[in-house]
């Protein structure tokens, strides 16, 4: 049995590790969106690259949860790692030999889909290795932790891009994400994983996936946060994935006008995870996430209203600070509500919700955004997350547990 001791520091060991492969995740990310951005200034092009850098991940997902309580979950992360590394290896050899432009954006799409399909296998594992680690009891403070360090990261990923785009090229950024999924999967390699779940027998796949979501609908306590995720994911597509195509529309289209917005924003993010790690939020769940889904939509709205850009920062350093408190507060639900037999294919379904929410956000919005003003669309969407909100704190479950297990009340 690990003493306290032990498992604080294999958690933070884990946690610094994935910190590393997403700075380097980030970067390529960001550096492809901007690339694409700047190059087409197309919302249509735009939503063709995000809907690409998630549609595989949702379908993949639904197997990558089984995976995750079938087999070793450390093992799942490292391979996936690898995997994305090799693609994004081939693409830096592939490009010195593309010179048309449509050809470039072609391959850039191609990874992105192979990419999407490694995090697939890879974002369940990860978030069902958590309570693996962590004590039931500490997992709020530590999925808080989690978002600090994550937010950190993604806080130095935007400045680390511009400055690489500005005096690089894209091909720099493709060699960074390689290099740091080298090291964060070393890292990882030296975290020892107790209470690998075990499984008497394995029915087929398609039979697991469907238990899984059976176990989803029938208990309320993880249906409930799995489709107020979703909702969250599809009205944050305007103000989140957009929000470079309408600073560079209306402020400016330059690189660090891009960088600006973004550093706000993961600034933002790195608050509410230091906020969630200190105060832990509402001993009410379903206050807390109805609160931060509220601040979440008017930051929204506000954001579309702006006609400057110190406010816009202004909300959108609120923006971040609100976004990590739903997201926190949404995946410690989940954590502690879900048998440990079932948490990867709970997991994978969230994973699945965040892959095809945001594409069918970027299907709809992204070409709306090329004939309707993109700051009446945020307004829009920052009212359907008030609505939200709304029906969190009066129709949500209230989740409690009374030391033998997880109770769901309807309050």
């Amino acid at each position: 049995m690990k003493t306290q001791n032990q498992w604080q520091k294999q958690t933070i060991l884990f946690f610094i590790s994935q910190c590393i492969t997403l700075f380097g995740s980030q970067i390529v990310q960001m550096a492809i969106v901007w690339y694409v951005t700047l190059q087409t200034e197309s919302g249509a092009w735009v939503a063709a690259f995000s809907i690409c850098s998630y549609l595989p991940q949702f379908f993949v997902s639904f197997i990558g949860g089984v995976w995750a309580d079938r087999w070793n979950r450390k093992w799942l992360i490292i391979g996936a790692d690898t995997l994305i590394a090799l693609v994004t290896l081939g693409m830096l050899l592939l490009m010195p030999r593309i010179t048309a432009q449509p050809v470039m954006l072609t391959a850039l799409l191609g990874m992105s889909l192979l990419r999407s399909a490694g995090a697939g296998i890879q974002t369940p594992a990860v978030s069902a290795v958590i309570p693996q680690l962590v004590p039931q009891e500490e997992l709020m403070r530590y999925n808080g932790i989690n978002a600090t360090m994550q937010s950190v990261v993604q806080f130095a990923a935007p400045a680390a891009a511009a400055v690489i785009l500005t005096t690089a090229s894209l091909r720099s950024a493709l060699l960074v994400d390689i290099l740091t999924a080298a090291a964060g999967v070393g890292l990882f390699c030296c975290v020892r994983l107790l209470h690998q779940p075990i499984r008497q027998e394995n029915a087929p796949v398609r039979k697991e996936i469907a238990a899984g979501i059976r176990y989803a609908c029938r208990n309320k306590a993880v249906g409930a946060p799995l489709a107020v995720y979703g909702l969250f994911l599809f009205w944050s597509v305007p103000a989140g994935y957009l929000a470079g195509l309408l600073v560079s529309r209306v402020f400016g289209d330059t690189y660090w006008y891009l960088t600006a917005v973004e550093l706000v924003g993961f600034g933002g993010m790195m608050t509410g995870g230091m906020l969630m790690t200190l105060w832990g939020g509402f001993q009410n769940r379903r206050h807390m996430l109805s609160a931060g889904l509220a601040l979440f939509g008017l930051m929204t709205a506000l954001m579309g209203l702006c006609r400057s850009l110190i406010p816009y920062l202004v909300c959108m350093a609120v923006y971040g600070v609100a976004l990590t408190a739903v997201q926190t507060t949404i995946t410690t639900l989940l954590q502690k509500s879900t048998e440990p037999s079932v948490q990867g294919r709970v997991f994978g379904l969230m994973s699945a919700l965040y892959a095809s929410c945001y594409p069918l956000g970027m299907a709809l919005f992204g070409p709306m955004a090329d004939s309707l003003p993109l700051q009446a669309i945020m307004i829009v969407s920052g009212i359907a997350l008030l609505l939200t909100a709304a029906f969190v704190f009066f129709r949500f479950p209230y989740v409690h547990s009374d030391g033998n297990g997880v109770q769901c009340n309807q309050q």
